[in-house]
């Protein structure tokens, strides 16, 4: 697989089945990973790559919580703004719209949304999932640098013949993650990220993308 077909099939992927993955592929998909860009190569992320008793552990404390209408955990960092303005506003609500229509869920019907949302926090039936942090102390473009290594994560997966969904919403339970992960008190949790392989029955529905000229301005001479 070429990168551009890396990264055209990379998508969020809400389906997995139980396949598992094997040990040895991670390896080599985090090793080469590593060699994603870093300022100053200060390699700001911390990943706990997670299956098994411990993934299952994880899944029973979130399931638990959610059964029990227990709160979200306080929020360690700003998801998005509390205000979106256009276009962002609008590209958010489509991707609503696309990801529970694809599932016959209506705009109105929240409890329907809701239950959708939960199984965030059962990674989609994956059987392995990595947990990404950054140290607290550092700054945003240290937390730009995660972003590119998830990135780079992914499209080894693709590389691999995995699939992945990066996930915010695991931070919303980030008490739970760290009940069974022990990271250092130093540490954030900053998303989840299921990995496995596609269930092919699941929805395939995706999001497309702004026309080029909305993101891009060439300055030519």
């Amino acid at each position: 697989m070429d990168v551009y077909e890396a990264v055209m099939s990379r998508r969020a992927v809400r389906g997995f089945n139980d396949r598992p993955v094997p040990r040895e592929t991670l390896i080599r998909v985090l090793t080469a990973a590593a060699w994603a860009p870093s300022g100053s190569n200060i390699q700001p992320w911390h990943a706990y790559v997670v299956s098994g008793a411990p993934l299952d552990e994880i899944k029973k404390r979130t399931g638990r919580r959610l059964a029990e209408g227990d709160p979200w955990d306080e929020a360690e960092y700003e998801q998005y703004p509390p205000t979106l303005k256009s276009p962002y506003r609008e590209r958010r609500a489509a991707f609503g719209a696309l990801r529970y229509g694809a599932v016959g869920i209506a705009r109105e019907d929240v409890e329907a949304r809701q239950r959708a949302a939960s199984a965030n926090w059962a990674c989609f039936g994956a059987p392995a999932a990595l947990f990404c942090y950054i140290d607290r102390g550092l700054g945003r473009p240290q937390w730009s640098d995660v972003g590119m290594y998830l990135q780079t994560v992914m499209l080894l997966l693709r590389a691999e013949g995995l699939h992945s969904c990066p996930q915010m919403a695991w931070a919303k339970f980030h008490r739970s993650v760290a009940e069974v992960l022990s990271p250092p008190d130093e540490l954030v949790l900053f998303c989840g990220m299921s990995i496995g392989y596609e269930d092919a029955t699941s929805s395939r529905a995706r999001t497309g993308r702004a026309a080029l000229d909305e993101t891009v301005t060439f300055v030519e001479g």
